[in-house]
Parts: structure tokens; C-alpha cells; sequence
């Protein structure tokens, strides 16, 4: 019911496009912030594998590893993906471009810095992405996904309308066959 509400509600339409905006920004700055003030991942991946220890760890010993041996040595990829991915996600949720994606990406982060041990407002990010993914198109109907999502179905059904018209299993042409 909920979810009905999220995907087909006018309101929620409203709604979720103050929350796709609110959330935009947040991305976008933060993103903007690191591409343009430097950023190096390094301290901050060090900080997360070093609270992977003690009695009570903040970083679960699996995502330590992960950090360890794969994020750390790849730090200079992460020094750009981080910062680039953070300012898409919000270019991609303030336009309404993508939205879907956009949100779920933005959650995929939020996720990592949590299992990082990081707080700050990323748990609550992460619950209005969930809204925002759930709610899927009526996201970013008020947005350029109103106007971008039917031109990309419409590319996609041109080429299966193509195969129907030119003898494809789907075509639906009914042949009697007459016995003499």
C-alpha cells in the first residue's frame, strides 16, 4: 500500500521531489567540495581500517579487509570516483535525470561510509534514497526524467516494433491452411 502510495500518488510526487532536491545538494556539494578543494581518501580509509580493532570496532573486520587490500592500494581510483561519483549523484537527483539510478548510487555510498564507521547524516540519506528508489519513475516526474524516460522507451520499442514488421518470431500474421 505504501508502496503504491510512493509510485502513483501526486503528493508523493511533491513530496519526493523535495526530498530528490534536498538530497541533490547534499551530493553535489559534498562532491563539488573534493573536486575542487583536493581530496585524498587515504586518511580516511586508514582511519576506517584502524577502527576495525579493539573490543568494541566501529568497521566490521570484513569491510577492513576489503578497505585493506582492495580501496587503499586503489586509493588514487577512489580519489576520483568518490568525488565525481558524489557530484553526478547530485546533478542527477537536483535535475531529476536518471533518478532511480542516481538514488541508488547515492545509496551505495552512503552505505560504504556507514560500514566505514562514519555517521554523520549518511543513515539518513540513505533512508530518503530508499524512498526514492522505491518510488521509482514518480521521483522524477517533475524532473528531465519526465521527458527523457519516454524518449528512451521510445528508442527501445522502435527496434522491437522493427523485428515485429520484419518477420521476427513475434509476428502475429495467422496463415489458413485449405484442404482440397
Amino acid at each position: 500500500m505504501f508502496n503504491n502510495f510512493l509510485r502513483t500518488n501526486k503528493v508523493a510526487m511533491w513530496l519526493l521531489t523535495v526530498i530528490r532536491i534536498y538530497l541533490g545538494y547534499q551530493w553535489i556539494t559534498a562532491g563539488w567540495h573534493k573536486l575542487t578543494g583536493g581530496f585524498d581518501a587515504a586518511g580516511f580509509l586508514n582511519g576506517a581500517i584502524a577502527n576495525s580493532a579493539g573490543d568494541h570496532p566501529a568497521v566490521q573486520a570484513w569491510w577492513a579487509t576489503f578497505l585493506q587490500h582492495v580501496a587503499l592500494p586503489g586509493v588514487n581510483a577512489f580519489n576520483i570516483i568518490i568525488p565525481l561519483g558524489e557530484f553526478l549523484v547530485g546533478l542527477g537527483l537536483i535535475l531529476g535525470t536518471f533518478t532511480t539510478f542516481a538514488a541508488l548510487m547515492g545509496l551505495v555510498m552512503n552505505a560504504a561510509f556507514l560500514f566505514s564507521g562514519t555517521v554523520s547524516t549518511n543513515a539518513q540519506m540513505l533512508l530518503l534514497e530508499v524512498l526514492v528508489v522505491v518510488a521509482a519513475a514518480n521521483a522524477g516526474k517533475i524532473g528531465l526524467d519526465y521527458y527523457l524516460m519516454p524518449y528512451l522507451r521510445g528508442l527501445f520499442h522502435k527496434k522491437d516494433q522493427d523485428k515485429t514488421i520484419n518477420g521476427a518470431p513475434n509476428n502475429k500474421m495467422k496463415v489458413k491452411h485449405l484442404a482440397h
